[in-house]
């Protein structure tokens, strides 16, 4: 999972449990009524926008909002959602905007949610749910006792993703030094990873819209994702046909773009990520086992591989010749050196036709 911002995490934070605006939606469909509010305004809000009236120096309060849904037209709030500044609002967006919904409330607000790029509540009087539109994202705001139920499954799958994905990088791990390496291997390596980050994500996003509460389910995501970003990365730029950064933003990107009901397809990851064949065999740069090195610098480990040029070179590098190289130095030279016994002792104990590690 990325560390930057997400909008619509943000949006979904804004409309946690506990906070003014979810009481305010709450309160609406306690009444038992509808509403159509649009969070900011601006020009593109403008264009849209007929009828209704203006409020002056109009603060939000969970109260106003309410008896303001009492009426047919839409609200607008400002982009903060400190203060309303219309109601009862006629939206026209463009009729030609794509929508799949039904509802003629929920067809304008998707409408005007990619139109403007604002989020847009739709809340529905017969069913008595809120959801929010937001570019071309939806999401219903459930109960937090639904959404919590969802997340404990959730972290249960992605539990059980996570030793699969373990599993697959030790025995790539083996192959690699046994030089044993395929296509294939890396491919499982790369779906298992991307297939693990999408759950993290669905769960990251349930977390939020549990507000405060997801507090202890946000700690055990943060466990459970520890290292699957740089571990994606780093396969990618192991095997990554041209080492630039460039390539491996493509084929990460590449590989993000795969619909998730085809991500289980070898030939579909495979492609995205530049292979020919499933079956040819390959050897690692070795950056990969590199970074398992404590305290080796990332500028360092590509010093490595650089002057190596070789994978079976690197594991049969004797302390001197790991000396010889830019950045590492006596004691770095050993450390590498003693871990890469390790490994290839642990590899010697390996049976390849082992299947419990596939």
């Amino acid at each position: 999972m990325s560390n930057a911002p997400n909008p619509v995490l943000r949006v979904l934070q804004r409309l946690a449990p506990g906070t003014r605006l979810r009481e305010a939606f709450e309160r609406i469909m306690q009444q038992g009524n509808g509403a159509l509010v649009v969070l900011g305004s601006g020009p593109g809000v403008e264009q849209i926008a007929t009828g209704g009236f203006a409020l002056a120096d109009a603060a939000f309060t969970v109260a106003k909002l309410a008896e303001l849904a009492k009426m047919d037209g839409a609200i607008v709030l400002d982009d903060t959602g400190d203060r309303i500044l219309r109601a009862n609002v006629h939206l026209i967006p463009d009729p030609s905007t794509k929508t799949d919904e039904t509802g003629s409330r929920h067809r304008t607000a998707e409408r005007t949610a990619k139109q403007t790029g604002k989020p847009v509540i739709s809340v529905s009087e017969d069913r008595a749910v809120a959801t929010v539109f937001f570019g071309n994202e939806k999401h219903e705001l459930e109960p937090p006792t639904v959404v919590t139920a969802k997340v404990n499954q959730s972290l249960n799958t992605l539990d059980r993703f996570r030793g699969r994905l373990d599993a697959a990088e030790e025995r790539l791990t083996r192959l690699e030094v046994a030089d044993l390496t395929t296509y294939h291997n890396v491919v499982t390596v790369l779906q298992r990873a991307e297939l693990v980050r999408r759950i993290g994500s669905a769960v990251e996003r349930d977390s939020i819209a549990l507000g405060g509460e997801g507090e202890l389910v946000r700690l055990q995501l943060a466990d459970l994702m520890q290292g699957i970003d740089e571990l994606f990365t780093l396969v990618v730029r192991d095997y990554v046909k041209r080492l630039s950064k460039a390539a491996v933003n493509s084929t990460i990107e590449a590989i993000e773009e795969i619909a998730t009901d085809q991500l289980h397809d070898p030939a579909v990851v495979g492609a995205a990520a530049g292979f020919d064949r499933a079956d040819g065999e390959v050897a690692p740069r070795g950056l990969r086992l590199l970074s398992q090195v404590p305290r080796l610098p990332d500028a360092v480990q590509g010093e490595v591989v650089k002057h190596f040029g070789d994978f079976r070179k690197l594991l049969a590098a004797s302390v001197d010749d790991l000396d010889e190289v830019s950045g590492v130095g006596r004691t770095r030279a050993v450390h590498i050196r003693r871990f890469l016994d390790r490994v290839i002792e642990q590899a010697g104990l390996w049976n390849p036709l082992d299947d419990h590690l596939a």
